[in-house]
Order: C-alpha cells, then structure tokens, then sequence
C-alpha cells in the first residue's frame, strides 16, 4: 500500500535515522578528503551540526511539525560547524520553513521545502561552487519538482530522489578537477545522501532504533536502589552523588579526561567521566560537589547539575552544606559565561579569535583578544561557541577573526544570529593572516577604518603549513606517497618530500616573495624545540638576507605554520 504522507511523529523518526546514519558514517566521510592529510572533518562537523538538532529533537514527547521545524532549524543553526555543516544547517533550515505551518507532508509539500532548502543554503554561500554539497541538494529539488507530478506516493517519491542524489555526486568529480585527481567524491555531498539514506529507512520501517545516544552513564555497582536511596547499616565515606555534564569549551584530549579523573579520584569514588561530542559527563561520590563542579568549570559551562545526598540520617545538614557548595559553583560558572561582560565597562571594540594551540592562543591574547577559541582545522567550533565567546565580551562590535577557511561560514552565521551587539567577520583564512590583521588594528579608528585596514591585512602575509600524507595520491601533478611531508601554501600544494626540513624550506621558498622582510615560524605540538631550532636555521641557510623568527604554537596535526610578510 503505498504511503501518500508523513505526520510529525514519522519525521521525528526519519530526522533522527538520518542523524544516526551520518554518525556511523562520518569517518568514511571524513576519509574523502581532498588533500591527503590527517585533517579530514567534513564527517565530523556534519555529524555535530545534526546531532546538536537531535538532541531538541529526541526529547519531543508529542511532536507537531511546527516544534519539530523549531528544534531542527535552531538546533542544527547554533550546532552548525565547518562550512558543510553550516551549509546543512541551511538546508535543514530552508526545508522546515516550507513544513512548519503544515499538518503532514505529502510529495507536493517535500518538493516544495527542498527547493526552499536549496535555495536558502546558496544564499548563505557568498561564492556558491559547483561540484559540493550544493550541487546535490539542487539536483534532488530539482528532481523532486519533476516527480511531484508524476506519483504521490512517498516512498517511491524519496527513493527516487536518493537515486538522482547519488548519480548527481557521481558527477562531482567531472565538475571539479580536484575530486578528480584525487580520486573521489564530494564529501559533503556524500553527507548529504548518507543523512537522506537514513530517513529513507525510517520510513520504510527498516530502522527501529531511533534514541539518540546521551546515556547517564551511572556504574551497574548502583543496584536497584539507585542513586541517592537509603543505604542501611554500611558506613558511607563519600555521602554526595554527584553529576553534570560540561559543555565543552576547548578541545578535550585524553590528557585532559586523564587528569580529570585524576582529580576525581581524590575528592570520590564510583568515578565516570565520558566524552561525547562536545560534551563531557561526570558522576563521582564526593563530600565535596563543589570541588567536581570548579574543576568541570576549567573545560567549559556546566549543565544539569545533580546533587544527590547518600547519608538519609543527616540530610538535612548535608543537603543544606551542598546547596550552598552547589550555589558556589554556580556563582563561579556564571562568572566564567559573563567573563569580562559584567565585571568591565563597555568598550567600543572587542576580538574573538580563533586557534589551533595553546601557543598561538597566548599570541593572540598578547595581541589583545578578549576571547580565544581553541579550535582550527581538525576541531572547527560551533556558530553557538562563537556566540558564547561574544556574550564575555562588553563590547559595542565585536570582530572575529576564524583563521581558517573551513570557520568562516560559522562565523558569518554568528553574526547573523547575534542581537545585542555588532559582529563583523574578518574572512581570515590562516594564524598569520590573523596575527596580521589584528595587528592592522587601531583603537582611534572608527569602525568602518578598522574592518577596512583590518581586511587590507590579509593581503601582507603570506601562509603555508607543513604536515604529512595520509595515503598515496596524486595533487597538480605531484605524486605523494603516504607518510611523505607535505607544505601547503595559500593556493594549494606547494612542497612534497621524505625529508622534513627539506620540505619546509621548499615551502617557505614558494611563498617567498621580493619585499619579504620576515619569516615565522610556529612549532607544533609534535615538534620539539630542538627540532624546530634545527628547521630555522635551514630556512636561515637558504634565506641569509632574511629576519626568521621561531615561536611555539603549539598546534597539532600541522608541525609548522609558516608565515612570510
């Protein structure tokens, strides 16, 4: 019998199987990166952009397509990361406008919200190119306007679409010489018809499991008490059950979640800290709830926070010793989400930044920066980080310099969204075009002198960043081998080798130019400083006429950023 329309419960369904078809995909996604770099996170990105939608999502008891329209449309806009990620967004953000007034879907009303989708997502790209993911959603609202009039039954409908959707990225390549050569697809395109593929499963009833995975994570030693039940005649050492969860504000590595637990287990027992996304959960038994919620408020804000009292003959002392620890910690989370913005008197100008490491970041905090986001190549942060950062800042204009290509759509879709101040975007595309517009910067200037000398910026320095490859291919002629070096400048490849050094000077050489007065260099975190001493004084060799300047960045993935100006 065939299916004429979709209700809001069956959308509910299809979104989330399309949410949870993309996660266990992302890495196959990931994997068809361009360049052959350890970087790949177009997966990622989408995965947490759709995700963070999911989550509104799952917890609608009783749906309507107007609430389900809300939480898919703000959830994935806020969660958006990376371009492939905002561009989702703004899919996801052009079909639910067309559905949200509406009781079901039929093929009339999809074809509709896709060309909505498209539509919206090209005009949130200042330059759209063909070959990515926009191409395929505008082959799929194209061919949805052609089929809505030849059949109404819906599952036909949709499985025609994926059909036009996969034939339509087979394609990209022929479209851009880059997939090509390198020998694969569109990544972000790819995404798409994973996302599509999953829905298609829902409807169809091949897929069961709709839960979107944020368990509690509570240890089985628990029992059937639960936590917080009376526990008779045992002598209790640590009387509070504690949990939150920390929504993360920098990168959490397995360093950080080592010392995490570390110190957990100094102040408790019955310990569970779980990294999920950009999140973090605890659980510890503690006689100090407190102590857990400062050191989680060192990663980013807290949320749902829990406090249960284990010890029933003394309840009412300790409730009232964690309420007020609990009021502490909430006192000092709120003074790290207001930050300077409540504590400092409004300013004409404030600076977000974005970086890859520690080093960089100390950079722009000399340089003058309010807020700095860790993040950069392999961990782009979310249009909402970008919003956090904003709302510390006391501050009429707020600029933000994401000093990577992969950020500025992000960026853009903040300053979009943000309402009680002014957001402007310098398209930074490197650390050093960053470093160097923010040095453009002028306190007397007005506002529009800034941006102007700001932007004019960009254009003084020129980039490069020296890592390795990840498999053998072949990039503007070059052939590259797995685990061979690689220098990429502004444009593209520039430099390939077996030899580190050789490579980096390659590199440096191909961003040489006549006036070049400077070069620095930024270590990573995989670099030692005898190492990265050893790199500088073969660019010295090569360049003797030139200043080289070394400092630590700090940045993984990349051994060096370079920078010449």
């Amino acid at each position: 019998m065939a299916t004429k329309t979709i209700d809001a419960s069956l959308m509910q369904k299809m979104f989330l199987a399309g949410a949870k078809n993309l996660e266990a995909n992302k890495e196959w996604i990931n994997d068809l990166n361009v360049f052959p770099v350890p970087d790949g996170d177009t997966g990622t990105n989408m995965t947490m952009t759709i995700l963070s939608a999911a989550r509104e999502v799952s917890t609608i008891a009783n749906p309507n397509m107007a609430s389900l329209s809300k939480a898919i449309s703000s959830g994935s806009l806020r969660g958006a990361r990376g371009n492939s990620g905002v561009i989702l967004s703004q899919l996801l953000r052009g079909f639910t406008r067309e559905v949200k007034s509406t009781t079901e879907i039929n093929v009339e009303t999809i074809a509709l919200a896709c060309q909505r989708a498209t539509e919206t997502a090209y005009k949130a790209v200042m330059k759209p190119k063909e070959g990515t993911i926009l191409t395929v959603a505008k082959g799929i609202s194209d061919k949805a306007a052609t089929l809505a009039a030849e059949t109404d039954d819906v599952e036909e409908f949709i499985a025609k679409l994926i059909d036009e959707a996969e034939f339509v990225l087979s394609k990209t390549p022929d479209m851009l010489p880059v997939l090509k050569e390198a020998g694969v697809v569109d990544s972000g395109g790819q995404g798409l018809v994973v996302v599509l593929k999953g829905c298609y499963d829902a409807l169809i009833g091949k897929v069961t499991d709709f839960t979107i995975t944020e368990t509690d994570n509570k240890p089985e030693s628990e029992g059937k008490a639960g936590v917080g039940a009376a526990i008779e005649n045992v002598e209790i050492k640590f009387g509070y059950c504690t949990e939150f969860i920390v929504n993360l504000e920098r990168e959490f590595t397995e360093k950080d979640e080592k010392e995490f637990k570390k110190f957990l287990e100094s102040i408790g027992d019955s310990i569970v800290c779980v990294s999920l996304d950009d999140i973090v959960k605890i659980h510890v038994h503690t006689n100090h709830p407190g102590l857990a919620f400062e050191e989680g408020l060192k990663y980013g804000s807290l949320t749902k926070m829990k406090i249960d009292n284990m010890r029933e003959e003394h309840n009412e002392k300790l409730v009232t010793q964690a309420e007020k620890q609990a009021a502490a910690a909430s006192d000092a989370m709120n003074k790290v989400n207001e930050a300077k913005a409540s504590n400092e008197p409004k300013k004409d100008f404030g600076f977000i930044t974005i970086a890859p490491g520690e080093g960089i970041g100390q950079i722009f905090r000399d340089l003058g920066c309010d807020e700095v986001i860790e993040g950069g190549q392999t961990m782009n942060p979310s249009t909402e980080d970008i919003l956090n950062a904003a709302d510390k800042i006391n501050a009429e204009v707020i600029y933000v310099l994401p000093n990577n290509g992969n950020i500025i759509l992000a960026s853009n879709q903040a300053a979009s969204i943000i309402e009680d101040k002014k957001m402007i975007v310098i398209p930074t595309k490197t650390v050093p075009q960053g470093i160097s517009s923010l040095i453009n910067f002028e306190a007397t200037r007005s506002e529009e002198e800034n941006t102007e000398a700001m932007t004019e910026g960009l254009s003084l320095v020129k980039s490069g960043q020296l890592t390795y490859a990840v498999r053998d291919t072949s990039i503007d002629g070059k052939e590259i081998k797995k685990d061979n070096f690689i220098g990429l400048g502004d444009k593209g490849l520039s430099s390939v080798g077996t030899d580190m050094h050789t490579t980096l000077v390659e590199l440096v050489d191909d961003l040489m130019f006549d006036d070049a007065e400077l070069v620095t260099v930024y270590y990573g975190s995989d670099v030692t400083e005898e190492a990265a001493n050893e790199a500088v004084e073969a660019i010295k060799n090569k360049f003797a006429d030139k200043e080289v300047e070394l400092q630590y960045g700090g940045q993984p993935v990349y051994y060096y950023i370079v920078s010449v100006e």
